[in-house]
């Protein structure tokens, strides 16, 4: 062979190493850059070319699919849109997905290799599995009320089984409907735009994505700390709360909302029954910040991983204060901020002896046979109080339902805990006050743990004082009273 020829063919062989570095460079190494890139159609074409799997309320399946005869097979629909949004969100061809329609996603799509005895020879021979169906933990009766409860007003509710996690109500409104912008039509657009421009934000997840000062609700985790401390060994002894109660380091008074707490050293029951601000301000102080954080953070404060399997936004309780900030900490105002579900879990772990479970909206997933992938066991978040502790709250909750300011969440045939709470915000407290409510309920004379833990918040409401429970406490026993019945 010539020295041309030599040179020619040693030439064409860098080229073909070349050629080959490069497959291996796109295909391997960029192959999760380029599938993330919002140029390429490819990955939402294959999702969107058979139906996905089934999201599941009890037996029913609330999603499903239509064949579009366009460029993309399958569209999602939804049974009951409005209803389930805050628990299902969307599958749009267009603007991606949210809530477990994005958590599942793979399992949903058929992606998930789980779905596969021979997830190998299937990802060779790009073989696609049907979708499988995601099982949640939803009590579809409960679901009705939280969301009929609401009705129009800017809200979020989330109800849970306190012994297990499980989430029985997951409710946030203004509310949408998840297939008007599944597709990519022009009407997609002009729904999802309709959506991002409304004023009232009904794409916002108020039950998970949403914090809110709680108010006087967090009264709960204060009471709990001064018990579980020792600062308070009799809840009907004086706790020696001065009034008026100036905040530490200031000559500014922490007032109340009705006279009847205007005296000093009243009891904790007293305190809780009535919501006395000075007096619930005076205890977290003499927990001390340490404590207090340390209680706050075992109900679910300040958790950034809080996973449902949607990610919950982070609830706050601040760990650097001075004590007239941790004053007004204690009592649900300052800084403090919390979700809806969040402060279900601080209801359902004084109903659950002190117990807090991490919260589970997924039962079981599925294949679409019906066969297990994978099913979901309850798991503790914190013990964040002893049992003892516990019972003595859930005493406090009981008077203020039964004598004080939650009589609204009054159940009959059954025992209703509950806590009220008007946060103040804005510009020297300008804002519409937020309504709260939290709570847990279970049949008279039981002893088994309260099937059910709820919180409610009203962005909207005319509440105009802590003791006004009346805008949240209705929905919230709504909640419970379904969650009795089934």
């Amino acid at each position: 062979m010539s020295v041309t020829g030599r040179r020619a063919g040693t030439f064409c062989l860098l080229l073909i190493v070349a050629l080959c570095a490069q497959a291996t460079r796109v295909q391997v190494f960029r192959a999760d850059e380029l599938n993330r890139n919002s140029a390429n159609q490819r990955p939402v074409i294959e999702r969107y070319s058979q139906p996905r799997g089934s999201i599941r309320v009890g037996g029913d399946s609330v999603t499903g699919s239509r064949a579009t005869g366009g460029r993309f097979d399958f569209k999602r629909t939804y049974t009951d849109g409005p209803l389930f949004a805050a628990v299902t969100g969307y599958a749009s061809q267009t603007y991606g997905n949210s809530q477990l329609e994005g958590t599942e996603d793979a399992l949903l799509s058929g992606t998930d290799p789980r779905l596969s005895g021979w997830a190998v020879w299937d990802a060779v021979a790009r073989r696609r599995n049907p979708g499988g169906d995601v099982h949640t933990t939803i009590d579809r009766a409960a679901q009705e009320a939280a969301v009929r409860g609401l009705g129009g007003r800017q809200g979020g509710v989330a109800a849970i089984e306190p012994a297990t996690g499980r989430i029985l109500a997951l409710a946030s409104t203004p509310s949408y409907d998840p297939g008007s912008f599944a597709g990519t039509s022009a009407s997609d657009q002009e729904a999802w735009n309709r959506l991002r421009t409304d004023p009232g934000q009904p794409l916002l997840n108020r039950a998970l994505r949403q914090t809110y000062p709680p108010g006087s609700t967090f009264k709960v985790v204060t009471a709990a700390a001064a018990l579980e401390s020792g600062v308070v060994t009799d809840v009907e002894a004086p706790t020696g709360a001065p009034y008026p109660y100036l905040l530490p380091g200031t000559g500014t008074p922490l007032v109340n909302d009705t006279r009847a707490c205007d005296e000093p050293g009243q009891s904790l029951d007293t305190a809780m029954t009535l919501s006395c601000n000075s007096v619930l301000g005076y205890l977290g102080v003499q927990v001390g910040l340490e404590r207090m954080v340390a209680t706050a953070e075992a109900f679910g404060f300040n958790d950034s991983r809080l996973d449902t399997p949607v990610r919950v936004a982070r609830s706050v309780f601040d760990t650097r204060m001075d004590e007239a900030q941790l004053a007004l900490s204690s009592i649900g105002q300052f800084d403090t901020a919390a979700t809806p579900l969040v402060m279900a879990m601080v209801a359902a772990g004084v109903a659950n002896n002190g117990t807090v479970m991490r919260p589970q909206l997924v039962d079981r997933l599925t294949r679409s046979d019906g066969t297990a992938v994978q099913l979901m066991r309850p798991a503790v978040h914190r013990q964040a109080v002893s049992p003892g502790t516990a019972g003595q709250v859930r005493r406090l909750m009981t008077n203020a339902v039964e004598n004080g300011t939650g009589r609204a969440a009054r159940i009959p045939g059954a025992v209703v805990g509950g806590k009220t709470g008007t946060a103040q915000h804005g510009v020297d407290n300008s804002g519409t006050p937020y309504a709260w409510f939290i709570a847990w309920a279970a049949p008279a004379g039981s002893d088994a743990v309260p099937p059910v833990a709820v919180a409610v918040v009203i962005a909207d409401s005319d509440a105009t004082e802590v003791t006004g429970g009346g805008p949240a406490a209705p929905v919230a026993r709504a909640v419970m009273q379904a969650v009795l019945a089934g």
